[in-house]
This record gives structure tokens, sequence and C-alpha cells, in this order.
């Protein structure tokens, strides 16, 4: 996608290969997990965002989870880590998250994707594990 073709920060999605940290994980494990997670963020903005502003917008959070072998801990506890490290990169706070959708899927269940976008296709492209983030201002799901 190049800069024309985006007039918005949304949807900003991006993946990282690599296993993400726990909430339970020691503070410095999740010091390190969150300036990667905000570094590969602030990247993807660059390459995608001309404007570079954050607003109040609500918002709605994907993380998607494609471990190497069987998940070891609850997949709900490596969602806090990864939105705080969003916090002033893709949202000006977690408050303005009002949809968080996180899903693993270990090797050993078969799933299939309907016609992925492109940061969703090479997401789904790179060896596990691999954590897709995908965070957009579409509310459609909303009642009117």
């Amino acid at each position: 996608m190049t800069l024309a073709d985006q007039a918005t920060l949304y949807p900003l999605e991006f993946f990282i290969a690599a296993t993400p940290i726990s909430l339970q994980a020691r503070a410095a494990s999740k010091t390190r997990w969150k300036l990667t997670v905000a570094e590969a963020a602030r990247k993807r903005v660059q390459e995608t965002d001309e404007l570079g502003f954050l607003d109040r917008r609500p918002v709605s959070l994907i993380v998607y989870y494609f471990p190497s072998a069987q998940m070891l801990g609850d997949v709900d506890n490596i969602v806090r880590p990864i939105m705080d490290a969003l916090t002033r990169v893709a949202y000006m706070d977690d408050k303005n998250v009002e949809r968080v959708v996180v899903q693993k899927f270990e090797p050993q269940v078969e799933w299939d994707f309907a016609d992925p976008d492109e940061q969703f296709a090479a997401a789904l492209d790179t060896p596990p594990p691999v954590v897709y983030i995908r965070v957009d201002d579409d509310l459609s799901w909303r009642r009117l």
C-alpha cells in the first residue's frame, strides 16, 4: 500500500515474527516486548501514514497469534502488553479501544482465511511464531 492509497492511519496492520510476552512475564521481558511492538507499529505508521497524528476516535484491535507449537499460557494474557505498547503510537489511550479480538491459531488446528489483505497474507506466509496486529477505526459492527 502506498501513501496515496491510505488517507488515514487506519487500518494500521503489521506483524512481528516472535512469541508474544505474557502479562505475567518478568518486567524486563515485558519492557523489551513492548518496545518491539511499538517499534514495529511506528515503522508501519511511517510507511503508510503521511499525516502522522493521533486523535481520540474509538478503535478496535485484532491480535492473531500463530505459535510454532501448542501455546502454553492463556491467550488473553498476551493482549495487555500489546495494548500498552500501542498507546501513543496507534491510538492516544487504550481507553479509545472499544473492541478487542484475540485468537490463537495453533499448528494442530486447521484454519483458513478467504482473501487476506497484503499485510495479513505476509504474516500468514511467515514461519511461526507470528503475531499479527490490526488497529482499525471501522466500527461498522455497531448498531446505529
